[in-house]
């Protein structure tokens, strides 16, 4: 069985992937559990769960003398933007030098298939040309941002200076089952669904919406993104290389509550409130580079998003 480590693994994107892949492989699991949840990972005997930060260089090292790995995902990350900017240090800490420590340490390593590098849209920052495509000009705004677009420049460079298979993928707005709504980073969709179950359970619920809900996303489906990271681990046309993962699409939020609403057959009251300095207000993703590899969204944000809905509603 190949083996597989998965930093951050007990988050929503990372046990996701934890799961999917333990079925056939052998996955550790290393998490701090700052933001992740143990409870997310199936119980399986092929899943090592780790409980650790990435900072942690005397563990990180270990566990590459203990195990073997044919793939690395490296996930962790200090996630939300506004912790970043208040805690620029140690957002350092765990979403750079980790990074660069892993490379090290896979640079040492003999038969690594490849190390996967999770980047962010948010490296694009507020620069208005839509869509992104890999090579848009980068304006990083935030620690976060600019952390992983330097770590991302490192995994790049370490495939074409030393030869360790690496890549990167550039998340856009991810959502689905066990995105965690009270995390810093939650997606929006992710607290829309959280105040409309206290709506339906006779509750009081407001969504707080900032700005006047004309800013869109390209929201992607959980599903697709494991279907992406899938691809460009096994791709030799991926080595060295960053892929945007998104739909191509994209929605505004008032049209998303819309269509919740509808969903759910209950109208969620919407607190309006000013714009957010710093807030992006349009972002979309060209995935033209991914389809390349074999890339195809399965979920439209309609049919994500209802099955988002099952899920949460039994």
């Amino acid at each position: 069985m190949e083996r597989i480590l998965i930093t951050g693994g007990a988050g929503f994107i990372g046990s996701t992937l934890a799961n999917f892949y333990s079925k056939d492989h052998k996955v550790v699991v290393v998490d701090d559990l700052s933001m992740g949840n143990k409870a997310n990972l199936d119980h399986s005997e092929n899943v090592c769960f780790i409980k650790g930060s990435v900072t942690d260089k005397n563990l990180v090292g270990q566990l590459f003398e203990e195990h073997h790995f044919d793939y690395i995902f490296h996930l962790a990350a200090v996630a939300s933007v506004a912790d970043s900017v208040e805690r620029p240090l140690e957002t350092h800490q765990v979403n750079f030098d980790s990074a660069f420590y892993l490379l090290e340490l896979a640079r040492k390593q003999k038969g690594l298939k490849r190390l996967i590098f999770a980047s962010s849209a948010a490296v694009y920052g507020d620069e208005p040309t839509l869509p992104k495509q890999e090579e848009s000009v980068i304006r990083p705004l935030t620690p976060y941002a600019i952390d992983k677009f330097a770590a991302e420049k490192y995994v790049v460079d370490y495939y074409h200076l030393y030869g360790v298979p690496t890549s990167a993928v550039r998340f856009f707005n991810v959502y689905g089952p066990k995105q965690n709504p009270k995390s810093p980073y939650s997606g929006v969709i992710s607290i829309m669904m959280d105040r409309y179950k206290k709506l339906i359970a006779g509750k009081e619920a407001v969504f707080t919406m900032f700005g006047d809900g004309s800013q869109s996303r390209d929201f992607v489906f959980i599903e697709d993104v494991i279907q992406a990271l899938k691809l460009v681990a096994v791709s030799e046309q991926t080595l060295g290389e960053v892929y945007n993962v998104g739909t191509g699409t994209e929605i505004d939020l008032n049209e998303l509550t819309q269509t919740l609403d509808e969903l759910l057959n209950v109208q969620l009251p919407i607190d309006f409130q000013k714009e957010r300095s710093g807030d992006i207000k349009h972002s979309l993703a060209d995935i033209s580079k991914l389809k390349t590899i074999g890339y195809e969204p399965q979920y439209t944000i309609k049919s994500g998003l209802k099955k988002y809905v099952d899920y949460e509603m039994n």
